[in-house]
């Protein structure tokens, strides 16, 4: 496992200068709180390494199986390798130089892989260890590789090359033979073309000797080894693809470029003994089928009690266009077509035992596909699959966003696992899942871990994620709330997404009360409750919310051509839509009816709704179409349960919702957080006017603008000009944001966000220009076009307890609320004492002003005791919805009564606030900065958290530079910075997260999470923590050859390989051929990698298994040899009794 080479920080380092990126200052007159917080984390108890990769292989390319060690490989385009045994076992790999693996064999029982790429290297892999590394590697250089086949029980790998070369490698050394078979031998010397590349290699399963090569143009030579001459040459007119032996070494099967199959007679090669066209329809005038598609890849396997198998992939006639891709399997006389949900890369079957020369026994064959492993029974009618034992689904729909909680309440997963198995399918095989070795590892971690994956298609998955494992619980699909359109006709013209309007923007959970909440990209929230009974829903409870901007933006030029200022403008003015132009277009005007009002974006369902036990919707709540608008997308999201509110925000402002009496309690526009008020309960507001059509040219020069040449800032009601190096910028994101829409438009969104803070360097703050009463920005080239996505839009939210105003001296229930102009504000909430009294008295509101100001938007907030301890959003104990009133009343305790607090003379909490680009403490309630620290300077922080490790909290951050840091509390000294990954993806800034005990994981690709930690404990531990791919099993015995076929010798011919292709026989090769590389992953690589006491135990059990495999060999050869000399003693003395009493002639 790769460690990073991390720069630890000095503890307690202190940078003269304030404006020191590395600096943590105190403000002046406070005393330095680290003097009363004693802070027990410090840099040694931080590392940073990659732990376990989890789901299916990005873009496999290749496939390989151990039938004795039952483990399966799986190589992708990318040079990574994938190792898989039993559920819980499986292992990530990967090749330095990213080229596509395209041909992977196992040394069989062996402990060891042999990759090739496609950059004609060779490698040999140690998987004897728990992190597989790289034995040997040999780089050809004059050759390209093109197949490779290792036999069973051999140490000599034979390579076709394209060239139509076979050369020969011994896998102990990695060294090159002497031995080649060129083409111009092999093929006839009367052929004038040359054959092609070599596409199959394979020995003659009943002799050694015997080497068959297959050409592309359709020749096949049978090469025997000894006399280094052709003994047969087998010719057809149509390209091979692959060829498969049948066990008794009389017959080999040919697939072919038009869909035939042909079957020969290794002693007959004049003609084929069998063609068939398995897809082809037959002529009834006995002409040739017609052609179809290239099958390309057969294989023959016999059984002892029946007919063999034939299982080929492709020769699907040319009329089935558009048909999916088939694996078709022949038994007999039947013929069964197996459609896939994805194109195939390769198929293996699985046979019980090891030896070419044997009955082979197929039970079952794995199918690699694009997107998915299928294993498919053979030896139940109708073939069924098995059921997955790996968690390959996280790509079923594309992942839109990720969150991963470590050490929840120990009964969330058997309860999740209780509802989830409800949901799975019926019709899998009956049988175990085959692909089964491997043992899983001795860890130390015993807390439970979830992840949630939010998905395209508004599902939801909740994963088990503990012990470095993966397993899905639970899925939740938020579509079934809405109706959905059954045709594009009938698609409704409300979407504000042109894909996935289901795609789930952002998600809030809460493990001690289950409360789950959701936010879509179609402007939805969804409340859910958890619960174990099923129950169907009449109506789905819908709440629709008028979020309006505080500031109608009207900006139509009067004739003269000067801009008009805006003032905000109540509910009861008119309405901005009568200053437009009568043929101003906009995205929400239609035509024949009118500007859309009141609208949502999606249709909830008017049908009842059945639930089944699980996640249940307890309420919908939509933003609504304002006047022609459609409603910004939701930015920020959170959920109380004790106080029974949810928030949510966006560009326009905030809203409150009470999900238990199903109404909305507040909505306030952004600006209005800025000035403190008295309780009370807000108004509406005039809504947005509709946006202006983008593409319009903007002329720098002149100052007077038109409705259509005129750019917009989003943070102001009035305009302000553009030049042509905007407009360009502006067309770049226009450009990104239309090739992003690959996850739904969410991601389209990440992007503007990235090209904001991109050039956010060149911005400034608005300024109110007296002059006008107006805000009004400097016309550098960053803050138009640029800017229309940086409106002042809100970011997170934090329920909380504290202080709201400076002369509080007892906690009450807040709301802390961030802005992505780095502003943080304090909203109080006035509850009632008791739920009974909520309806009388319905809940509160005051604003309390700006807390603090940020650097960059806000990413994160928490609240820490006088003692530095993390002090968490209030929530209620779970209890089941659907239960009896007297249940829930035992474990409901909703709004309980805040104990009073009296106020010292000192702060009594910090408030911690995360953003972009620094990290700031803040004493409450005297609201004083105590701890500053700038994150960085040249970048922008991605994702941060507020987590627990090491019996202590701390700051984790990730940096769009790569960067991962984290920060002890609350003095904010750095204890760790590692370039860990640039940010090359907005999958990675979208799905990147941490979790508590030094734990984070990012999707590393479409279908592949990747998880990592910061702790030293966890990197520490790590070896023992990890699955073991290698365990010591006994080879299956050898097939018996009976006494007549040993002493005729009808049994297989063995080859003394060894002295064949031995530097004493066949001399050396070329030294320009191949270049030979040592790998690190040796018994010597391991000692020098390896320090300490789990290297010590690490080499150990190397040494032991080694041992115990070498006795175990040793004891079979003597075994067989006891056996064997049992045989003829008893065969020599039935000779004796048989011959004893007769006289010469009698013989």
């Amino acid at each position: 496992m790769k460690k990073f080479n991390i720069r630890k920080v000095l503890d307690g380092l202190t940078a003269a200068s304030s404006s020191s990126s590395s600096s943590a200052t105190a403000q002046p007159g406070t005393p330095r709180e680290n003097d009363v917080v004693q802070e027990t984390l410090q840099s040694e108890h931080f590392q940073l390494c990659k732990t376990v990769r989890h789901g299916f292989p990005y873009q496999p390319s290749s496939m390989a199986f151990d039938p004795v060690q039952k483990i399966l490989a799986v190589g992708t385009q990318t040079g990574a390798l994938r190792l898989f045994g039993r559920a819980g076992v499986e292992c990530y790999c990967q090749h330095e130089s990213g080229a596509a693996v395209i041909q992977l064999q196992f040394l069989i029982n062996e402990g060891a892989l042999v990759s090739a790429l496609a950059d004609d290297s060779i490698h040999l892999w140690n998987l004897r260890q728990k992190i597989p590394a790289i034995l040997h590697s040999l780089k050809f250089n004059r050759e390209r590789i093109t197949y490779c086949h290792l036999p069973f029980q051999s140490k000599w790998l034979y390579i076709g090359s394209e060239r139509g070369n076979i050369h020969i490698v011994n896998v102990e050394s990695f060294t090159l033979s002497g031995y080649v078979i060129m083409w111009n031998k092999a093929i006839e010397l009367s052929t004038k073309t040359h054959p092609g590349p070599v596409v199959h290699i394979s020995d003659n399963p009943m002799d050694e000797g015997k080497l068959l090569i297959g050409f592309e143009c359709g020749v096949v030579v049978l090469w025997d080894l000894k006399s280094k001459k052709a003994d047969y040459r087998y010719n057809y007119d149509e390209a091979i693809h692959s060829v498969a032996w049948h066990h008794e070494g009389k017959q080999f099967v040919c697939s072919h470029s038009d869909g035939t199959l042909t079957t020969w007679n290794i002693r007959a090669p004049a003609k084929p003994a069998q063609i068939i066209t398995p897809h082809g329809k037959q002529p009834k005038d006995g002409k040739k089928p017609e052609p179809c598609k290239p099958i390309l890849k057969v294989e023959y396997k016999t059984t002892r009690a029946g007919d063999p198998f034939m299982v080929v992939f492709g020769g699907l006639s040319y009329d089935t266009v558009g048909r999916r891709a088939c694996l078709t399997v022949m038994h007999g006389k039947s013929t069964a077509v197996l459609e896939m949900d994805y194109p195939i890369v390769d198929f293996l079957t699985l046979c019980e035992t090891p030896y070419p020369n044997d009955f082979q026994e197929p039970y079952a064959v794995v199918v690699l596909l694009e997107k998915d492993l299928v294993v498919i029974d053979l030896g139940q009618i109708g073939y069924p699959i098995f059921e997955s034992q790996y968690p390959l689904t996280i790509h079923e729909s594309p992942v839109t966003c990720c969150e991963y909680f470590a050490d929840c309440p120990a009964e969330l997963i058997p309860a999740l696992y209780s509802v989830g198995s409800l949901q799975k399918r019926q019709g899998y095989s009956k049988k175990e899942w085959p692909i089964s070795g491997g043992n899983w590892g001795q860890g130390t971690q015993n807390y439970p871990e979830i992840i949630i994956t939010g998905h395209a298609d508004g599902s939801i998955k909740f994963w088990d994620a503990s012990a470095l494992m993966l397993q899905v619980l639970y899925k939740l699909k938020t579509a079934k709330v809405f109706e959905r359109a059954r045709g594009k006709e009938e698609k409704p013209n409300t979407d504000i997404v042109d894909e996935d309007p289901f795609a789930i923007q952002t998600l809030f959970w809460c493990p001690e009360s289950r409360m789950l909440c959701v936010a879509g990209v179609s402007a939805h929230v969804i409340i859910y409750r958890f619960s174990k009974q099923e129950v169907t829903t009449d109506v789905v409870q819908l709440l629709e919310v008028r979020m309006q901007c505080e500031f109608g933006e009207v900006d139509s030029p009067d004739p003269g051509g000067e801009q008009t200022p805006t003032l905000p403008t109540s509910a009861a003015s008119s309405s901005p839509q009568e200053a437009e132009p009568p043929n101003q277009l906009s995205a929400g005007i239609n035509s024949s009816e009118g500007p859309r009002d009141n609208i949502p974006c999606l249709q909830v369902r008017s049908s009842p709704l059945k639930q089944s036990p699980g996640y249940q919707v307890e309420l919908v709540v939509q933003l609504v179409w304002v006047s022609g608008e459609p409603p910004q997308q939701i930015t920020s999201l959170a959920v109380n349960s004790s106080f029974g509110l949810v928030v949510f925000g966006n560009s326009n402002g905030l809203a409150v919702v009470d999900y238990v009496q199903k109404t909305l309690l507040l909505h306030m526009g952004t600006s209005e957080l800025y000035s403190p008020s008295d309780p009370c309960q807000r108004q509406p507001h005039s809504p947005r006017k509709p946006r202006q059509p983008s593409g319009g040219l903007c002329d720098s020069n002149d100052g007077s603008n038109n409705s259509e040449d005129r750019c917009k800032s989003p943070t102001s009601g009035s305009t302000s000009p553009c030049n042509s190096d905007d407009e360009r910028k502006q067309n770049f994101i226009e450009k990104v944001k239309f090739k992003s829409r690959r996850f739904s438009k969410t991601v389209a969104n990440d992007f503007a966000k990235m090209s904001r803070k991109i050039s956010s360097s060149g911005e400034q703050k608005p300024e109110l220009d007296g002059k006008d009463n107006a805000f009004t920005r400097s016309r550098s080239s960053s803050v138009t076009s640029i800017d229309r996505e940086s409106r002042e839009v809100i970011s997170s939210f934090y329920f909380c307890e504290s202080f709201p105003k400076k002369s509080d001296s007892l906690v009450s229930p807040c709301l802390l609320v961030g802005t992505t102009q780095g502003s943080v504000m304090m909203v109080a909430l006035c509850l009632p004492p008791g739920s009974e009294q909520k309806v009388l008295q319905p809940v509160s509101f005051a604003t309390c002003g700006t807390l603090v100001r940020l650097k960059g938007g806000i990413l994160t907030m928490a609240l820490l005791d006088a003692g530095g301890t993390l002090l968490p959003p209030s929530d209620e104990p779970w209890y089941d919805p659907n239960a009896s009133d007297e249940e829930k009343e035992k474990v409901r305790r909703r709004r309980p009564a805040t104990p009073p607090s009296s106020q010292e003379s000192q702060d009594t909490q910090f408030a911690v606030l995360c953003s972009e680009k620094q990290a700031k403490v803040v004493g409450m309630p005297s609201q004083t900065r105590i701890y500053k620290h700038n994150i960085t300077e040249t970048s922008f922080v991605l994702r941060a958290d507020v987590v627990q490790t090491g019996g202590a909290y701390c700051i984790a951050c990730f940096c769009a530079n790569g960067h991962i840091m984290t920060l002890s509390l609350p003095s904010l000294r750095p204890l760790l910075d590692v370039n860990y990954l640039p940010l090359t993806d907005m999958r990675i800034a979208r799905t990147f997260c941490f979790s508590n005990l030094g734990q984070a994981l990012y999707l590393t690709s479409p279908t592949e999470i990747q998880r990592i930690t910061y702790s030293q404990e966890t990197c520490d531990n790590l070896q023992e923590m990890l699955s073991e791919l290698f365990t010591p099993v006994e080879t299956p015995e050898a097939p018996n050859r009976g006494f007549f076929k040993g002493l005729f010798g009808g049994g297989a011919q063995s080859l003394d390989r060894e002295d064949l292709f031995g530097e004493t026989t066949a001399g050396k090769a070329s030294r320009s051929l191949a270049q030979h590389i040592p790998g690190p992953g040796g018994m010597e690589g391991m000692k020098g990698a390896a320090s300490g006491v789990v290297g010590d135990l690490a080499r150990a059990r190397v040494a032991l298994d080694e041992r115990g495999q070498k006795l175990g060999e040793l004891e079979e050869r003597t075994a067989a040899m006891m056996a064997s000399a049992e045989s003829f003693s008893k065969h020599a003395h039935n000779m004796m009794v048989k011959y004893k009493d007769k006289k010469w002639y009698q013989l």
